[in-house]
């Protein structure tokens, strides 16, 4: 069988599509998952490749302190803990187009982290 005759590598494919990785970070969930929701909600309309979110492990910080002001009496403690909770999501799209999906309404308390690397 013969392959059709044509030139080869000189296909279109538009604008260049990076690898984008939007990493959420929060200690209150139900605001995280919301603009994770709201991000990908954007991405899809758009038609975009999305992976996600994928969700990574949470971060348990502690503090133990004593609660006596002074050194004597009986040895009791407090225990105090902040978690941090983190999402990834990844999105293959044009560089331009990543700052109309991020242009949404971000909750308070979650930080967004957006990284682009070359496909």
């Amino acid at each position: 069988m013969s392959k059709p005759i044509g030139k080869v590598g000189l296909e279109d494919t538009g604008p260049a599509l990076h690898r984008i990785r939007i990493t959420l970070t929060s200690k209150n969930v139900p605001n995280l998952e919301k603009v994770c929701a709201d991000l990908i909600k954007g991405a899809k309309d758009k038609q975009l490749k999305v992976k996600g979110p994928v969700r990574m492990p949470t971060k348990t910080l502690r503090v133990t302190s004593r609660k006596g002001p002074s050194g004597q009496g009986t040895a009791t403690f407090d225990c105090f803990e902040m978690r941090i909770h983190k999402r990834l999501i990844d999105l293959h799209s044009p560089a331009d187009v990543v700052k109309q999906i991020t242009s949404i309404s971000i909750e308070p308390g979650v930080e967004v982290e957006v990284t682009i690397n070359d496909a």
